[in-house]
C-alpha cells in the first residue's frame, strides 16, 4: 500500500480531486476534518490545549474556535505550540487508519502538507494548482468571505511554485482542463511508481 498525499492552496479545489478518487474507489482521509474531531474529541490534545491555552479554550464540551484563533493570530508561538499538539495526533491517527484500508493506494488531503514538512512521511505526493484569481473566487463564493481575508489566508501557505518542486505530480484545476483524465493519469502514474 502506497500512502500519498494530496495538497494544494485554499480554493485549489483539493476536495474535487478527493471526491473523483473516491468515485473511483480509494479512500481518502481528510486531515482538516481530523483535527476538528480530535481537538473535540480525544482528551489527550483537548488537556493539551488547556494547557496551553488555559480553560477559555473550551466552552463546556465545544471548542471555542474564537478564542483560539483570538490567541494564535498575533501569536506565532501560539500557532506553533497549537499545530504541535494537532499535526502529531492527526499523523497518528492516519497511520492509524491506513492500516485497515484494503486498496493500493490510500490518500491523504491535507491543506499544508509542504509548510508542516509532513509531505516527507508519504511515499509521494499530489500537488492541485488553480491561478491565483479562480482560486479567490471559489473561496469568496464559497465561504461568504471578502478578498483580503482569502488573500490573508493565502499568506500563510506556501507559493505553488515552492510546492511543485516537492511534489510527485501536479493536477491542474483551472476550470478549462479536464479534471477527471488527469486523476485517472496520476492514479496510473501512482500505481506504477516504485
Amino acid at each position: 500500500m502506497k500512502k500519498i498525499g494530496i495538497t494544494g492552496g485554499i480554493g485549489s479545489g483539493k476536495s474535487i480531486i478527493c471526491e473523483v478518487l473516491k468515485v473511483m474507489g480509494y479512500p481518502v482521509f481528510n486531515s482538516d476534518d481530523e483535527a476538528k474531531l480530535l481537538m473535540m474529541n480525544n482528551r489527550e490534545v483537548i488537556n493539551q490545549i488547556i494547557n496551553v491555552f488555559g480553560d477559555e479554550a473550551y466552552i463546556g464540551n465545544s471548542l471555542n474556535r474564537p478564542y483560539l484563533a483570538a490567541q494564535i493570530f498575533n501569536d506565532e508561538s501560539l500557532k506553533t505550540a497549537l499545530n504541535n499538539i494537532v499535526h502529531p495526533a492527526v499523523r497518528k491517527a492516519f497511520k492509524e487508519w491506513a492500516e485497515t484500508q484494503k486498496t493500493t493506494l490510500v490518500f491523504n488531503e491535507a491543506a499544508i502538507l509542504f509548510e508542516t514538512g509532513a509531505y516527507k512521511t508519504f511515499d509521494h505526493t499530489v500537488l492541485v494548482t488553480a491561478p491565483e484569481a479562480i482560486r479567490i473566487a471559489r473561496v469568496i463564493s464559497r465561504d461568504k468571505t471578502t478578498i483580503e481575508e482569502v488573500q490573508q489566508r493565502m499568506k500563510n501557505q506556501w507559493k505553488d511554485d515552492a510546492k511543485k518542486e516537492l511534489a510527485s505530480y501536479v493536477i491542474n484545476n483551472d476550470n478549462t482542463t479536464l479534471v477527471i483524465p488527469q486523476v485517472i493519469a496520476m492514479v496510473k502514474y501512482l500505481e506504477n511508481t516504485i
